[in-house]
């Protein structure tokens, strides 16, 4: 693994927001999706970008990969505030766990696997696809980037897996005992689609097909609403909608699709 290098972090200080578990629905969608790049890969370096004011998340990361992944996977905490770097180093287990100062050019590392999670929510739209690329031409051959957004607590958020030629999918990812309709997950879209959900936008068309299946499947409420959401999820996927996965994750709350079906129109 090459060292951090010392050039100056690109990108601005997030707020540094973070819980214990908070991104735990992505951590296991990562091992279940992104596991057998990681198992291939050379070098199985994971880099958790802008992981806040507390390492607590980059430290869940690299135990929920090492035990279900591999165990000599390494984890490096990327911040552009020093002050976390230091605040974090009585968390770091090198070699298997270390903190450095790193932006999107990720310190000069080559990872098989980027996670950026509330990284990109307070930049603008505009900046997003910069990002994306500065960090995916820094990654190892055939690396993977995981791009997106939750609540404070977890319970909502959204996702893109991107590789070099740009994104392959959304995921949506519920805690459905909280859940109140699917409408719920459009304040969790990633930066490049939280603004697109209007009419005429094709995410915004995917959250009203959820939303609308959702409701019609509310005689499946008596059974809890993880039946409810595999209705609705199997009834979304009836309608022509190119979910990517089964009711193996959608019992979990996650339903992907294509992003060429979520893409911007403009």
């Amino acid at each position: 693994m090459a060292g951090p290098a010392r050039n100056r972090p690109l990108g601005v200080v997030t707020r540094g927001t973070t819980n214990p578990n908070r991104l735990r629905r992505v951590d296991n969608w990562i091992v279940e999706t992104c596991g057998a790049t990681l198992r291939e890969a050379a070098d199985p370096l994971v880099v958790d970008l802008g992981y806040g004011a507390s390492p607590v998340t980059a430290v869940e990361l690299r135990a929920r990969l090492a035990g279900a992944v591999r165990p000599d996977l390494q984890v490096v905490g990327l911040e552009i505030d020093p002050v976390r770097v230091a605040a974090a180093q009585p968390s770091a287990d090198p070699p298997w766990l270390t903190f450095a100062r790193g932006g999107f050019e990720l310190a000069g590392l080559r990872p098989a696997l980027v996670r950026a999670f509330n990284v990109l929510r307070q930049y603008d739209e505009r900046e997003v696809a910069d990002a994306w690329r500065t960090m995916t031409d820094r990654l190892a051959p055939g690396g993977l980037l995981v791009e997106g957004t939750c609540d404070e607590l977890g319970r909502l958020g959204g996702w893109l897996l991107i590789d070099a030629d740009g994104p392959r999918t959304l995921t949506l990812a519920a805690r459905l005992t909280t859940l109140g309709t699917p409408a719920e997950l459009a304040e969790r879209l990633p930066k490049a689609l939280i603004h697109r959900n209007v009419p005429g936008e094709r995410v915004h068309d995917l959250i009203r097909a959820l939303d609308d299946a959702w409701q019609a499947a509310a005689g499946y409420a008596p059974y809890g609403p993880r039946q409810r959401w595999l209705r609705a999820v199997s009834e979304v996927r009836g309608a022509g909608w190119p979910i990517l996965d089964g009711p193996r994750r959608w019992r979990h709350g996650e339903v992907t699709v294509a992003w060429s079906r979520v893409a911007p129109v403009t």
